[in-house]
């Protein structure tokens, strides 16, 4: 009666047990960088890689101060620019992509971030997760997950995926996650990352995944007291 495979029959009851614990433990999950409109949300994930959200909301105010809108940056010196983002690291190729996506969005869309995937991948320095960041978090559009270093830690961990390239990853998770919660996953599982499923000394005890944890308990079994002990 049910045409899954093993495997994603498996992943698939992970994902429903992970999505509602992850509900439970973030029931209003929202982005970690600080942004009032879809502009200053792509600019504020271009510079987050590689660097903390925390610092990003420290530098992006005088960006937006100096540039507001992608008119204003798009006649910004490059070296200006490069001295404002500096502190969040890679600067000068960050600047470069920046002051490139400001003049893209001036000459082919009118000033505006365009609301589909297809053609926010088109801008310098906006790839599939910087994307999907700017759709759900600036117009709501869940076109995909976006997949960063604790989405991919977590996914890999829970058994979710077994890939490691970060498109063969979303492409897993999009199988197994209802579509309307995409970009929440996204959110609820940095969070998660952060607060408990850390990279190098995850917070097991404490997690309320780990009787389900592939990497604690095998599949097809639960903890039992005497497991626990």
């Amino acid at each position: 009666m049910d045409s899954l495979s093993p495997l994603r029959q498996i992943r698939q009851e992970q994902a429903l047990k992970t999505l509602a614990a992850l509900q439970a433990r973030y029931p209003d999950p929202r982005t970690h960088l600080a942004a009032s409109n879809a502009w200053e949300l792509l600019v504020a994930t271009v510079l987050a890689a590689q660097c903390t959200d925390a610092r990003v909301n420290v530098v992006t105010p005088m960006l937006f101060q100096r540039w507001p809108t992608p008119a204003a940056l798009a006649q910004a010196d490059l070296e200006d620019l490069e001295s404002v983002i500096r502190p969040t690291g890679f600067f000068h190729s960050k600047a470069k992509n920046l002051l490139g996506a400001a003049q893209r969005l001036c000459d082919v869309f009118r000033g505006e971030v365009p609301k589909t995937l297809a053609e926010l991948v088109t801008l310098p320095g906006v790839a599939r997760k910087t994307a999907n960041v700017v759709l759900f978090g600036a117009y709501g559009i869940n076109e995909g997950i976006a997949v960063d270093t604790h989405v991919k830690r977590i996914s890999y961990r829970l058994g979710l995926t077994q890939e490691t390239d970060p498109v063969a990853i979303e492409r897993d998770l999009m199988l197994l996650f209802p579509q309307e919660e995409w970009g929440k996953v996204n959110h609820r599982m940095v969070s998660f990352g952060r607060d408990v499923c850390v990279a190098r000394k995850p917070r097991c005890p404490t997690c309320t995944m780990a009787s389900f944890c592939p990497r604690l308990t095998p599949p097809g079994k639960t903890k039992t007291k005497e497991s626990r002990a």
